[in-house]
């Protein structure tokens, strides 16, 4: 029975309750930019390129025969992997940067200068001082 209220005691801390809201976030924010750059950015690169299509780049091992498929080693798909990854760390970089901008603290406005009462203790000190 401990083990189960340890267990509550963990799952309900808002630490683990931000990580997994920030998990399901993440994992729709990274399809969004999967499909900017699969569907947006990557059609005029390849186009410059010559109208390649980076996930068909292959190299064959060995041809296919009757009975077997061909065996490659697709490098296009890790290069379109590459190009995501940098897109979304980017993507992710920015939104955090924006975001630590607007919960930076402002200072704390100075104090004007001691107030009435603070004066006239420093004058009563003053002159205690003087007389002593």
């Amino acid at each position: 029975m401990k083990l189960i209220d340890e267990f509550k005691k963990f799952a309900s801390r808002g630490s683990v309750v931000d990580l997994a809201v920030g998990v399901i976030i993440g994992g729709a924010f990274g399809k969004i930019v999967s499909s900017l750059v699969a569907d947006v950015i990557m059609p005029p690169i390849g186009l410059l390129v010559g109208g390649i299509r980076f996930t068909d780049l292959a190299i064959t091992l060995k041809e296919a025969t009757e009975g077997n498929a061909a065996v490659t080693i697709n490098y296009g798909n890790f290069l379109q992997a590459s190009f995501d990854f940098l897109i979304v760390a980017f993507a992710i970089f920015m939104m955090v940067k924006g975001l630590n901008r607007l919960q930076t603290p402002k200072e704390a406005p100075k104090p004007a200068g001691p107030s009435a009462q603070e004066k006239l203790l420093m004058e009563i000190r003053d002159v205690l001082k003087d007389k002593a």
